[in-house]
């Protein structure tokens, strides 16, 4: 097997490609007959969807985590487990190495979403909650749709933009009173993830449209297994550990359904149906989050929750629409 060989070649994803048939723009949904757009556009949105969902667990089940973990246990163990997942389904289908070209967006995905978002949002909720944490989240749909125009060429419309920045200013109001209008310590924190995390969204979602989309996670996760394996082990050297039945759940969440699984049906819809506007469907995330803080942190929300979702609604509705 040769490091230039790559899944692209076994994919039909890749194939879209030869005489007669114009290259795909990266970042953008892929140009389909009318009789498969709309089916194609509807299994994008709804793994994007997905995707939010899982996402939406991650503080939860962050906070659950650190009940029986230390923090830098904690980041370690998540991506070797996701990654042990993720080489395992790699070494089934026997994937071939990613080509030479690739390597470079895989490391931007590596240090955005496999190392700098977890260690940084977990780190931040050490001394915040996940109300005040989900301000990242809020922001981060602008910020990607601001990295995919700079990266990849996309220039959504004025009303695109108009939309996304009244539903990032409505989660960011809501958020911010959601802990009583002060700023924290974390916040650093939070903003240097939020800043990572949307590189790493943007250069996934651009690989994901030459490759499969859970290859790309898959293969940042295992080229990440020099760093975190040896961090792991360093980690619970010097970190107590104490093994309960939130500590467990939260790890396993964060490990399979945030670093792997959420990630495969996020970067798949975000190959179907452009990198911009399925980050806009991350508006919601923040909302989802606070509910789980209810349910399962005993967290309480003020009455402006449903005033807000019904904003966020309308903004998600109208990126959905918005031409590019």
């Amino acid at each position: 097997m040769r490091a230039e060989d790559s899944a692209t070649t076994h994919t039909s994803i890749a194939a879209e490609s030869g005489p007669g048939i114009a290259p795909r723009t990266a970042g953008a949904p892929a140009r389909t007959g009318p009789g498969e757009r709309s089916p194609r556009r509807r299994a994008g949105v709804l793994q994007a969807g997905l995707g939010v969902l899982a996402f939406s667990l991650t503080f939860p089940a962050t906070a659950w985590g650190l009940e029986g973990f230390g923090p830098w246990t904690l980041i370690g163990l998540r991506s070797v487990l996701a990654a042990v997942i993720a080489g395992g389904c790699l070494l089934a289908l026997r994937v071939p190495l990613p080509a030479r070209q690739h390597r470079a967006g895989l490391a931007v995905v590596t240090a955005g979403v496999v190392l700098g978002f977890p260690l940084l949002t977990t780190l931040a909720l050490e001394t915040s909650t996940t109300a005040h944490a989900a301000v990242v989240v809020g922001l981060l749909p602008l910020t990607t749709a601001l990295f995919s125009a700079l990266r990849v060429g996309n220039r959504p419309s004025r009303t695109f933009w108009l939309a996304a920045l009244a539903g990032a200013a409505a989660v960011i109001g809501f958020t911010v009173q959601q802990s009583g209008g002060t700023l924290t310590g974390a916040d650093a924190y939070l903003f240097g993830a939020l800043l990572v995390c949307a590189a790493g969204y943007t250069e996934g979602g651009r690989l994901a449209r030459v490759m499969p989309g859970w290859q790309v996670i898959g293969w940042a996760l295992v080229l990440c297994l020099p760093i975190t394996l040896p961090g792991a082990l360093v980690a619970l050297a010097y970190e107590p550990v104490h093994l309960t039945v939130h500590g467990l759940a939260g790890l396993l969440w964060v490990a399979a359904g945030s670093q792997f699984l959420g990630l495969v049906v996020w970067y798949r819809g975000m190959a179907a149906i452009g990198i911009p506007k399925a980050s806009q469907l991350q508006l919601a995330q923040p909302l989802l989050t606070l509910v789980w803080s209810v349910l399962l942190l005993g967290e309480h929300l003020t009455p402006a929750a449903p005033l807000t979702a019904a904003a966020v609604l309308i903004c998600i509705a109208v990126t959905q629409r918005a031409r590019g």
